[in-house]
């Protein structure tokens, strides 16, 4: 996501007229703890952390809060809007599904579904908070792209042809067009259904409960959907912190297997991550950054 993959997706569908820089977001239905939002076709980057602030202000009255948001462009990392809860002492939820074909179902030969990402996100008190974000697809598409622009390969059980043979040994990258994504387990015999239950439930949330319509039946731009609920509002609140760091503590202190050094929990290592970025800078593919300072001159940008 962001500037080595997201904005050259943003800019061009700025520049097609596809996103709407200037939305005006408008609630068709409201009760006291949901919310559904046109997005007027904003970016979801735009509309999202709004949205889910408004999700969070809703758990804090009345102890859960959601909203749906449609008619919306590419919401980015749905773990930013899991984590703004977890922030606010809540836990989060965050799940996007578009229009777009890049995966195949489970015995399919063509793709009906994007790659549907998911993400949890729960606070504690000493500990690191909880951070799941994940597509439920093997990979997200992006890497596919990571690996061509860097010459490396791709591990087999990714991607399927174009007839939605998948392959199963280790690749060059395939052109954009050339492939389908995978299904989370790959193929039937490693538990591709699963991965496709759930991408195809995320799709059910996102866009069937709003009123949106089927995205891969109608091609429409994406449908979000953004959850908080209050801790308190379930059991005490320090208890629960206390009971969060003794789970972290007791995962990472299992011994790891041969050849490993240590066992992590999701957000364990994306908080270590931000931490060394914030102390040395974020670094950049040389690609990354050429790709800014031609868009830059071709834009009048200094």
């Amino acid at each position: 996501h962001g500037v080595s993959n997201g904005l050259r997706r943003y800019v061009a569908e700025y520049g097609s007229n596809k996103l709407n820089p200037t939305p005006e977001f408008k609630v068709t239905r409201e009760s006291k703890t949901t919310m559904t939002i046109d997005a007027d076709r904003a970016l979801g980057i735009h509309v999202g952390p709004w949205a889910m602030q408004h999700a969070i202000d809703k758990a804090k009255e009345f102890g859960m809060g959601a909203v749906a948001v449609t008619n919306s462009g590419h919401l980015a990392g749905c773990g930013y809007y899991a984590m703004m809860a977890a922030e606010q002492g809540m836990i989060g939820h965050c799940m996007t599904a578009g229009g777009s074909h890049q995966t195949v179902p489970t015995f399919g030969s063509k793709p009906v579904m994007g790659t549907n990402p998911i993400a949890w996100a729960a606070p504690a008190r000493d500990m690191p908070p909880f951070l799941f974000d994940v597509a439920t697809t093997q990979v997200a598409n992006n890497k596919i792209g990571l690996a061509r622009r860097t010459g490396a390969k791709i591990e087999g059980g990714w991607i399927t042809d174009l007839d939605g043979e998948p392959i199963l040994e280790e690749i060059d990258p395939p052109d954009t067009g050339d492939y389908y994504l995978l299904h989370i387990g790959g193929t039937r015999e490693n538990g591709s259904h699963k991965g496709f239950g759930l991408a195809l439930m995320n799709e059910i949330i996102c866009n069937e409960l709003s009123g949106y319509g089927p995205g891969p039946v109608n091609g429409t731009p994406g449908g979000h959907f953004f959850q908080a609920y209050d801790i308190e509002a379930f059991t005490d609140r320090e208890k629960f912190l206390d009971d969060m760091d003794d789970l972290l503590k007791f995962i990472v202190d299992v011994p790891p297997a041969s050849g490993f050094e240590r066992v992590l929990y999701a957000g364990l290592m994306e908080d270590e991550d931000e931490k060394k970025r914030l102390e040395e800078g974020i670094p950049y593919h040389r690609e990354v950054i050429e790709w800014f300072e031609s868009y830059c001159s071709e834009a009048g940008i200094t």
